[in-house]
């Protein structure tokens, strides 16, 4: 009665965000605790006491994060205790971290404060160049290897 059908255009197929749904807020009077997680976008202004795990996440100046968060972007501008996990991290200059940060890519602000250690993290993609042959443990040893090795063993016995 109330659901689309599958012939329509209108459907998104499953827990896909659609492109004009509005990020979910926790706003400057919320305190939140426990983990949060979205396919979307999180916008915090209060308190959260918890992992977060969102595709994208802004932490206002007025935020404050006790926990991990892991994204695929993340941009601070209030405070963050915990490991920031993403592809794209921004520190505004009102940025307060205290953690470590694995990311792609890093924008710091000047003025923002960190106290940990930045990694980066290496995209890895198995294309035909980045792959190596091995020669498996059965095959013959080149002939200069086989006759070094057999005149070591003459030397050693006469």
């Amino acid at each position: 009665m109330f659901t689309k059908s599958s012939k329509g255009t209108g459907e998104t197929g499953g827990n896909q965000p659609d492109a004009n749904v509005p990020p979910s807020i926790v706003s400057l009077d919320m305190r939140v605790i426990g983990d949060l997680q979205s396919e979307g976008e999180i916008h915090i202004d209060g308190i959260v006491e918890g992992d977060i795990r969102s595709k994208q996440l802004l932490v206002s100046e007025t935020a404050t994060v006790r926990g991990e968060i892991v994204a695929e972007s993340v941009r601070v501008h209030g405070t963050v205790n915990g490991q920031i996990k993403a592809v794209n991290v921004s520190l505004a200059k009102t940025a307060r971290v205290n953690g470590d940060i694995l990311h792609e890519t890093l924008a710091i602000e000047k003025g923002a404060f960190l106290e940990g250690h930045c990694k980066r993290l290496n995209e890895r993609r198995d294309t035909a160049e980045t792959k190596v042959n091995l020669v498996p443990k059965t095959a013959q040893a080149p002939a200069s290897v086989t006759s070094a090795k057999a005149s070591e063993k003459e030397a050693a016995q006469g």
